[in-house]
């Protein structure tokens, strides 16, 4: 696929869809469990349906990201999977920033695990995205 956007477009919904398993099987083997269009809904005051088009919305936006800001920025970095991890560690930050201005830090109680949970989910995000958003497209 030639086309930066759709690339970028793809790019999101896939390492959506992968960070989001990672989170669901995460709760299952002990780790607190983090549902982020449930938390979402909840803030928008709006149905769980609502909250997963936001949570995939929002999944395509970090991709364009990558693809028409990050990318520019680690031109010096040749390895993908790392610029993955990089974007990833970027993506968290953002996240938190943007969870702490909404007044919704994380809860006290398994803190350390949610954050780091919310770490590893970006990290494995970054590295998706950067997996499928190539560099050799024509700018369209």
């Amino acid at each position: 696929m030639k086309n930066k956007f759709m690339m970028s477009v793809l790019g999101g919904i896939a390492a959506t869809v992968v960070m989001t398993l990672v989170m669901v099987m995460g709760a299952m083997m002990g780790m607190p469990k983090m549902e982020p269009w449930q938390m979402l809904a909840d803030m928008m005051g709006t149905s769980i349906v609502v909250g997963w088009i936001l949570h995939f919305i929002i999944g395509i936006i970090f991709a364009l990201a990558y693809a028409y800001i990050f990318m520019n920025l680690v031109k010096g970095v040749s390895n993908k999977i790392l610029k993955g991890v990089l974007f990833g560690i970027a993506a968290f930050v953002v996240a938190q920033i943007a969870m702490f201005m909404m007044g919704n830090g994380m809860p006290e109680e398994g803190m350390v695990f949610m954050v780091m949970g919310s770490l590893v989910g970006h990290i494995i995000f970054g590295i998706v995205v950067a997996l499928i958003v190539k560099e050799e497209v024509v700018l369209t």
